[in-house]
């Protein structure tokens, strides 16, 4: 047997259902032993940032690894930003590169690179370049082993040419799953007793502590205790809608989320880690948690969270405690003029049960999370590494993952842009995907960043041109079109809910191109009426804090 015809078997054997592939020369063996292997579905992507977005999306909503393949160090490198939020995420994949025949690499010919120092960024935990066929095997079961690890992780197999076509190639039997631990006792007590001892204390939930049964114990703690429940502020996958808890989620812009966690006293990291801003910014901290504030770890990623949650529960009396839960409540329909609120609005008030929401929309989005909380059951996954272009990827791969469950992904027109290829894929797969494009001809939030960092308060025509997408504006429904893709679009609340009520109704691909104003102009005078105009629910105290950290 060859090596990549034992390649592949060894992979389905381990569970390993779909390839996303974007092939070159070098993988053409692999590709030709696709047909052998019934078990394992191969899907093609036109770029290989999509590739690596959708193995992010599918692991995330599979919990287990897809496979990627690319083409030598250049493919690789299309693909680093959608594997840098995977890595973020702690999302499993299995990343694999082809590479030239190992007696070819001498030559240094044209697409010659080092892959493996390329790899590390985004794959620090398992980078192996197979050096023969009869170690392919072995090298891809501990890469399996690698990827689906505790936590997961990005795992690189490179696959030299002559080692895929190679003969003697002898498939290997799958991994054992791991089996994470939960908290030890020691952990447990400590924390009890901070929580016991008085002050203020929070919750700061990520990875693992973001579904059901680990909400569910953090809630009963909250509600026996007094505490708060925080969530990271791009979540790999947060469980969410009626019937469940609702954490708060930390916010992008470090001046409201200073004020959201001023006053701790204690601050216990669950699957997450402690709080940092997004970016530096001058005279202000990067690290959030307030002065004075004690951060406890009561279970590292490598850890089983829901178990840690409830050995906690039971040392404090909380296990029968009945927690807080979201009611099931939805926005009214929107009406007249189009506008980011609305579109959020909108979907909250059409969100079909058990709906994959992807959020990539930036600025535009920033009431989607109040405006569906009390929807249906649903599950959100964001943009945990901050590379953008991650949400029309995610979603093929989320939708490959759960054909049985819609899926949406909302998206800023900048962000938009960089994956599009993305639309192809999902005519191609006949994928129901829905995705939401905000049309506000510009890179909102940066307008927001040039304010915030101390640049020029009145930024000049260079500046301003290098953050707005006009002259051409962008034509959406047309470039779906071009892949395949139905597209509507909708400059009304009422057109947009027709085109998205259609979209719901019919599976898809659909594309809804959403033309919006800009939520903001790029002026620090307008941020603090911004985020105080689109963040009604914030409590009075918090108002007045945020006013007096941002104020110009």
């Amino acid at each position: 047997m060859n090596g990549a015809h034992s390649l592949i078997k060894t992979l389905a054997d381990a569970g390993i259902e779909v390839c996303f592939s974007n092939p070159g020369t070098s993988e053409m063996h692999f590709v030709a032993a696709l047909d052998a292997e019934p078990r394992l579905r191969a899907v093609l992507t036109l770029f290989e940032g999509v590739a690596t977005g959708a193995a992010d999306g599918y692991a995330r909503m599979a919990g287990k690894p897809a496979a990627t393949l690319l083409h030598l160090g250049c493919g690789l490198g299309n693909g680093l930003a959608n594997l840098h939020n995977a890595r973020k995420g702690k999302v499993p994949v299995l990343n694999i590169v082809g590479d030239h025949a190992t007696f070819h690499v001498p030559f240094d010919a044209q697409l010659q690179s080092d892959i493996e120092t390329v790899a590390r960024n985004v794959s620090p935990g398992f980078v192996r370049t197979s050096a023969s066929t009869e170690a392919l095997c072995r090298d891809a079961v501990e890469a399996i082993a690698a990827a689906r690890g505790l936590p997961g992780q990005v795992a690189t197999l490179i696959l030299p040419a002559d080692v895929s076509w190679g003969e003697g190639g002898m498939p290997c039997p799958p991994p054992a799953p791991p089996a994470p631990q939960a908290a030890d006792d020691a952990t447990v007590e400590a924390i009890a007793r901070a929580i016991r001892g008085g002050g203020k204390t929070a919750f700061l939930l990520g990875g693992q502590a973001l579904r059901e049964p680990a909400l569910l114990a953090a809630a009963r703690i909250a509600a026996q205790c007094d505490t708060h429940l925080f969530c990271e502020v791009f979540p790999t996958r947060l469980e969410r809608g009626a019937g469940l808890p609702t954490p708060e989620r930390i916010a992008y812009l470090a001046e409201l989320a200073g004020v959201q966690l001023a006053g701790i006293d204690h601050l216990v990291l669950v699957d997450a880690k402690s709080p940092v801003s997004f970016f530096a910014y001058p005279g202000k901290p990067s690290d959030l948690v307030p002065e004075g504030c004690t951060v406890h770890t009561l279970a590292t990623p490598a850890q089983d969270a829901a178990a840690s949650l409830d050995k906690l529960a039971a040392a404090l009396g909380a296990a029968q405690a009945a927690p807080a839960l979201q009611p099931a409540m939805r926005p009214a329909r929107p009406r007249g003029r189009l506008t980011a609120a609305k579109v959020c609005k909108a979907v909250g008030h059409l969100l079909p049960e058990r709906a994959i929401l992807i959020d990539e929309a930036i600025t535009s989005g920033l009431l989607l999370g109040t405006m569906t909380a009390g929807c249906p059951r649903h599950d959100l996954l964001t943009l945990t590494g901050g590379a953008i272009g991650q949400a029309l990827p995610n979603a093929v791969g989320a939708a490959i993952a759960c054909p049985d469950r819609p899926v949406l992904a909302l998206v800023g027109d900048g962000s938009a842009m960089y994956t599009p290829q993305a639309l192809w894929t999902m005519a191609r797969e006949r994928l129901d995907v829905t995705a939401i494009v905000f049309n506000n001809a510009s890179y909102s939030v940066l307008n927001v960043e040039l304010e915030r960092v101390g640049a020029d308060a009145a930024p000049g025509p260079k500046a301003r041109s290098q953050l707005a997408l006009r002259d051409p504006v962008l034509d959406f429904c047309r470039l779906a079109q071009g892949m395949g893709v139905h597209a509507a679009r909708a400059d009304t609340a009422e057109a947009f809910c027709k085109a998205l009520e259609y979209a719901l109704a019919n599976p898809g691909p659909h594309l809804i191109e959403a033309v919006v104003p800009e939520a903001l102009g790029g002026a620090k005078r307008r941020l603090l009426p911004w985020l105080l105009r689109t963040l009604p629910s914030l409590p009075p105290p918090l108002r007045r804090a945020l006013k007096r950290r941002i104020a110009p």
